[in-house]
């Protein structure tokens, strides 16, 4: 499930390993640049790399001609509160609620209280959100969904002030790439791949897709969905993609033009999550285009949402619970042993329903 790890992340965990059972203590020197390049086998600037990353954490400090030195302040170890703060988009989404009642459950039977923030997928929330929690400093660590994080975020740095203090940070659903933080999520590049091919597999070769281009998952499913095509020989015609934001994603009737002409010549279309297939199949109807006789219809999340149309919606299914009890499985696990540093990746199997057509054959 997980891919082989960089080298300069294996070092980091050998650090943060070290620091964790006291071999490196408190304003010990650590080994020089040359010495963990041979130790590890890799280049100067790959160890400064690593280096550069614990420094951002406040686990170590560089100090100009002298050396790398295991931060003093690391002696002083936190005192548990038992707290953990939880940070998500939506209170309403359909797929929310179920993470985060398995995330509560898990970290209740742990002994640990929750308090739960929503950010609405705002920039601005989310800043006030992480300036209470430093302010405060009462949590031993962060569950956090990162907001529109294909988009530049000014937040970042408050992230990174949390991992300073030995807060345990981790991702659920979708994290920010310039962060060095696991992620608990759905494997989106290899389901949206997984779903195209679903459909080459009924014989589809024109196939359209919707996407969000502010969200992280918006990105790596569009790439599983290039995957898809390249490797069944199909070329990738851009006019048959739309990218739309969270703002289209909650009224698809608003970009209906767009939408018609880029699905004109499409015989199937590979549709970002559940509401925008199903707002998709609504508007379809309404335009007296069959689904799935003209266009037949997939989608991410097998959610409730998927079965209130007709036809219903052939879907993967989001582990949702599940995934809310692994990513406060890891938190607690972070805690305890402060150098476990581990994404946890999905990928479900389609669930077949009635909205794709098999054609040819």
């Amino acid at each position: 499930m997980r891919q082989q790890e960089p080298k300069y992340i294996l070092l980091i965990n050998w650090i943060r390993e070290k620091i964790s059972t006291k071999e490196l203590r408190p304003g010990s020197k650590l080994y020089s640049e040359n010495e963990l390049s041979a130790m590890f086998g890799v280049s100067r600037q790959t160890v400064r790399h690593a280096i550069g990353i614990l420094e951002t954490e406040g686990l170590v400090e560089r100090v100009r001609g002298s050396g790398t030195y295991i931060e003093k302040r690391m002696g002083t170890a936190r005192k548990p509160t038992m707290n953990i703060a939880v940070i998500s988009t939506y209170v309403d989404g359909y797929i929310f609620p179920p993470m985060l009642q398995g995330i509560v459950q898990k970290l209740s039977a742990e002994g640990y209280t929750t308090q739960i923030t929503f950010t609405g997928n705002q920039i601005n929330n989310e800043r006030k959100i992480l300036e209470e929690i430093l302010e405060r400093d009462q949590v031993d660590g962060v569950i956090a969904e990162a907001v529109k994080c294909a988009l530049p975020n000014p937040n970042l740095e408050y992230y990174r002030e949390i991992q300073k203090r030995q807060i345990a940070l981790l991702f659920f659903d979708c994290r920010y790439p310039e962060l060095d933080a696991p992620l608990v999520a759905l494997d989106d590049e290899k389901v949206a791949e997984k779903a195209v091919n679903y459909l080459i597999e009924k014989g589809h070769r024109k196939i359209g897709g919707i996407f969000k281009a502010d969200d992280g998952q918006g990105r790596l499913r569009y790439s599983g969905y290039l995957n898809a095509l390249l490797k069944a020989g199909i070329g990738v015609d851009d006019r048959k993609v739309l990218w739309i934001d969270t703002e289209d994603q909650k009224n698809i009737r608003n970009i209906r033009a767009s939408l018609l002409r880029r699905l004109m010549d499409c015989t199937a279309v590979f549709c970002y999550n559940d509401q925008v297939a199903f707002e998709l199949i609504e508007l379809l109807q309404k335009e007296g285009i069959r689904v799935p006789g003209q266009l037949s219809v997939i989608s991410i999340d097998g959610t409730e949402l998927s079965l209130l149309c007709e036809p219903k919606i052939t879907s993967i299914p989001h582990p949702m619970e599940e995934l809310g009890q692994k990513a406060a499985e890891y938190m607690v696990r972070m805690i305890v042993e402060p150098g476990f540093q581990e994404d946890y990746l999905y990928c479900p199997e389609v669930l077949e329903r009635s909205s794709i057509k098999r054609i040819g054959g």
